[in-house]
């Protein structure tokens, strides 16, 4: 998401708060990896806003540890453990596009998927609580079974929003009833349309390691033969 403050603004239309805050601790990136921060849209019922925010997502109590909890599949939203965010605290992740990986053997190869702008991927949002006791706002991904150039290289892809259902996504109102089905409807239909159009290229294994990759090297995205 290498996108600057006035590109998010124009694009989501939304108040960038006072960028100078938190911008100098994402001034955009071309790599981004589970437990680092990220920007999201979201609407508190005062208009759209832009937030810097973890992602990653507080774990139950009965799920062992291990790797961070970073997707939400959209078949499990209505009921258990997503519910709650889904019905009150949905949120809009602005990518480039993601990467995937395809191969048995290390190293695997790397693919990135993307549109011809911007992506609206649709997420959750929540506050948790961190191991060291603090606080902090975070997001998941939701995703939904791939789609034409998607599932050429995974199983899964994030379910994306058309500018025409971003009002509807982020309406702060409490979904309850009939209006659940009908989001996820809209979303699994924006989702299809919205696939159709990304297209894929492999890209170096550099971006392979979330430790060593330098995040500002916009090379990451280029395609390699």
């Amino acid at each position: 998401m290498d996108a600057k403050t006035d590109e998010l603004i124009r694009e989501y239309v939304a108040d960038g708060g006072h960028p100078e805050d938190w911008w100098k601790d994402f001034h955009g990136a071309y790599s981004i990896a589970p437990t680092e921060d990220a920007v999201i849209v979201r609407d508190r019922g005062e208009g759209r806003i832009l937030e810097l925010v973890r992602w990653d997502w507080q774990k139950p109590a009965n799920r062992p540890k291990g790797a961070p909890i970073i997707n939400a599949r959209m078949e499990k939203l209505a009921t258990g453990f997503w519910a709650p965010a889904f019905s009150a605290a949905r949120c809009i992740v602005p990518m480039r596009g993601y990467f995937e990986w395809t191969g048995e053997k290390t190293p695997k190869t790397p693919h990135f998927l993307h549109g011809d702008g911007l992506l609206a991927a649709a997420g959750l949002t929540w506050s948790m609580e961190l191991p060291s006791g603090e606080r902090s706002r975070c997001f998941v991904v939701i995703t939904r079974a791939a789609r034409d150039a998607s599932g050429e290289v995974h199983d899964r892809m994030p379910a994306f929003l058309t500018p025409d259902t971003w009002e509807q996504w982020l309406d702060p109102e409490k979904l309850t009833g009939q209006a659940k089905i009908d989001t996820l409807a809209m979303l699994d239909h924006t989702s299809a349309d919205v696939a159709s159009t990304i297209r894929e290229h492999i890209v170096d294994t550099k971006v392979n390691n979330s430790r060593t990759v330098d995040r500002d090297d916009p090379t990451l995205l280029e395609p390699v033969s």
